[in-house]
């Protein structure tokens, strides 16, 4: 969205948003265009989930729009959409198209026959793909590793986002007591989907020993989703109910708020290109603990930004939140080193010019490349 926006605001670019339908716990699109309503158009057909005739319709309209508003970039986001849009711009003759792998499609959190068909699609729809944006350099190793494109074409940006809110971020008392949470409370926040793979378990698993160790321990868990129930009843048979907070699916400009209040942030996911909770908590100075895991390393820098943790090693995570809790010197240093890393590499700003000038890179070499044959 920032991207689209962003670009479309220079005098030589003009910007149109395709998306699948604005359902789910993950939120809309919708009210951040209601300004730009011209530059969004949503495919009810676009759906996450494999789903063989939807996915043909939806390519069908993909096809029909490009020759529609014959773009010189087609530019896709996301596993399966990434593979329509990519395959529908090719059909048309798109001169440019690049994907940018937010995260992995395929992998050992997979069933085999899932993780070969990922891997095969990607690689196929590699080879009708100019270049590569990867939020993280742990993304490009995985998609070069399996075969898919060359180094030439992989470029590292960060998905840029408004640091303003959360570097203005506070500790507010109010906001702690609309929650429940009193000033004294060392408050760990979790921000994700509600559902597999996103470290709920594993934080919750380590819960009863860190509020045993310390009672003012409390957690905060922002986000919606499926696992939603599950983990509630989790919480209540491990007799947590007093120590955990859920907020509910809450709109993006709360969350910089809702950062201001934590302690600490965790990020135990184990599939995630480079979770936007980790530089966010950081450009609020907070200090991060994190699994190692896919980009994770690239923000949460061990000793420096925060604690880097082995992907299931619950024990360790919770000896660094007990340092964290016993030290304020360490929280206080780590923050703010944290801070001052991504002020310099995580500007919105500073993301759109960098695909603003892959952009008009790409559209040179493709310009060069056909006058050559004329």
């Amino acid at each position: 969205m920032a991207s689209v926006l962003g670009l479309g605001s220079r005098p030589d670019c003009r910007t149109h948003l395709i998306a699948g339908p604005p359902i789910g716990p993950e939120g809309s699109l919708v009210e951040a265009f209601a300004r730009h309503p011209t530059q969004l158009t949503l495919l009810p057909s676009l759906v996450r989930p494999l789903h063989p005739w939807a996915d043909l319709r939806a390519f069908q309209q993909l096809v029909r729009l490009f020759r529609q508003h014959r773009p010189d970039i087609v530019h896709t986001h996301s596993g399966k959409a990434g593979i329509l849009g990519r395959w529908a711009a090719r059909r048309v003759r798109v001169p440019v198209v690049i994907h940018t792998i937010h995260g992995p499609s395929f992998g050992p959190f997979q069933n085999r026959c899932p993780n070969l068909l990922f891997r095969a699609a990607e690689r196929a729809a590699g080879r009708v793909t100019t270049h590569f944006v990867g939020v993280s350099q742990a993304m490009i190793h995985q998609y070069l590793s399996a075969g898919i494109g060359r180094p030439e074409q992989y470029t590292r940006i960060f998905s840029g986002f408004p640091l303003a809110p959360f570097r203005n971020a506070s500790n507010d008392p109010a906001l702690r007591a609309e929650l429940g949470l009193a000033p004294q409370d060392f408050v760990i926040g979790l921000v994700a989907r509600l559902f597999k793979l996103k470290g709920h378990h594993d934080l919750l698993e380590i819960a009863p020993e860190l509020v045993r160790r310390n009672p003012r321990f409390k957690f905060l868990l922002v986000g919606d989703g499926a696992w939603r129930t599950r983990l509630e009843q989790r919480v209540r048979s491990l007799g947590l109910d007093r120590h955990v907070v859920w907020t509910g699916l809450v709109p993006p400009a709360r969350i910089p708020a809702l950062v201001g209040i934590m302690d600490a942030l965790v990020h135990l996911s184990l599939r995630e290109g480079l979770a936007r909770a980790l530089p966010q908590a950081l450009a609020a100075a907070k200090p991060v603990v994190a699994y190692d895991c896919d980009g994770a390393g690239e923000v949460c820098r061990d000793g420096e930004t925060g604690f880097l943790v082995p992907p299931r090693d619950r024990s360790l995570v919770a000896d660094r939140l007990l340092l964290l809790a016993g030290d304020p010197g360490l929280r206080e240093r780590l923050g703010h080193q944290g801070q001052q890393w991504v002020l310099e590499r995580f500007a919105v700003e500073k993301m759109v010019d960098e695909l603003y000038r892959l952009y008009s890179n790409l559209l040179a070499q493709r310009a060069d490349v056909y006058h050559g044959h004329n």
